[in-house]
């Protein structure tokens, strides 16, 4: 019996090791990911919809939301490996990068290039729609360790390579990483914040709160005029105040 009780601790503890070893490699490869340093580009202007996760972990990509017709961009050199319509994704494109990554390009408006071509850094691949499975004009982007399969088990976040982001921010085609300085909902004594509707522009917004343009697209580090259905504006922040 002594001998059997021996054993079975040993057992444990051998398992126990095993465990810790799985899981202190694991934290290493996920280190690893969370460092890439790729220098890809932003695939298009808009606004983040939606993140990596969500959706209880089916959601293998990020959104980018825009006006459709919006330029989308290849993010790095590299081979179209597919361009087709898909009644989930709608016109998708399928880029293989020399770096060992595939990225995702989907609910396209349009396609502008097939399967086989070789594409470079920054050249325009489609444009923004809302085909396919969508709720509206957007972008959906991923990223695939080595390749995209069905089940998506290589799909890593594309904040691991951007840095990190979150639902609201405005992204811009051709920029390498988000800007820490742009925040969409930050809990800042005296903040005022607008969340845009459809029809709406910066002009009937700066009339609303008797505020000029300029400094609204101060406030929010707006390279453009162009706004979004469902983005949040800073209207009004401590330490800027003057119209």
């Amino acid at each position: 019996m002594l001998e059997y009780v021996k054993r079975l601790l040993v057992a444990i503890i051998f398992a126990i090791l095993i465990c810790i070893f799985i899981i202190s490699g694991t934290s290493l490869a996920n280190a690893e990911e969370n460092t890439l340093d790729l220098n890809w580009l932003w695939p298009s202007d808009g606004y983040i919809s939606d993140i990596f996760g969500t959706r209880n972990g089916r959601h293998k990509g990020i959104d980018i939301a825009s006006e459709i017709g919006t330029e989308v961009i290849a993010v790095e050199d590299g081979t179209v490996t597919r361009s087709y319509y898909s009644k989930t994704y709608g016109n998708v494109v399928f880029i293989q990068h020399k770096e060992g990554y595939e990225t995702v390009y989907a609910h396209l408006k349009a396609r502008k290039v097939k399967q086989g071509e070789h594409v470079k850094k920054g050249e325009i691949i489609g444009l923004i729609g809302s085909t396919g499975n969508s709720s509206g004009p957007h972008l959906h982007f991923e990223v695939h360790k080595n390749e995209w399969t069905i089940e998506k088990q290589n799909a890593i976040d594309p904040f691991f390579i951007f840095g990190e982001g979150e639902i609201g921010q405005m992204v811009f085609k051709g920029e390498t990483k988000i800007e820490p300085s742009v925040e969409v909902a930050r809990k800042v004594k005296d903040q005022i914040t607008h969340t845009v509707h459809q029809g709406e522009t910066l002009w009937s917004i700066s009339n609303e709160y008797d505020l000029s343009i300029d400094l609204i697209k101060k406030l929010n580090h707006l390279k453009s005029d162009r706004i979004f259905p469902n983005q949040v504006l800073i209207i009004k922040d401590k330490g800027i105040v003057s119209k």
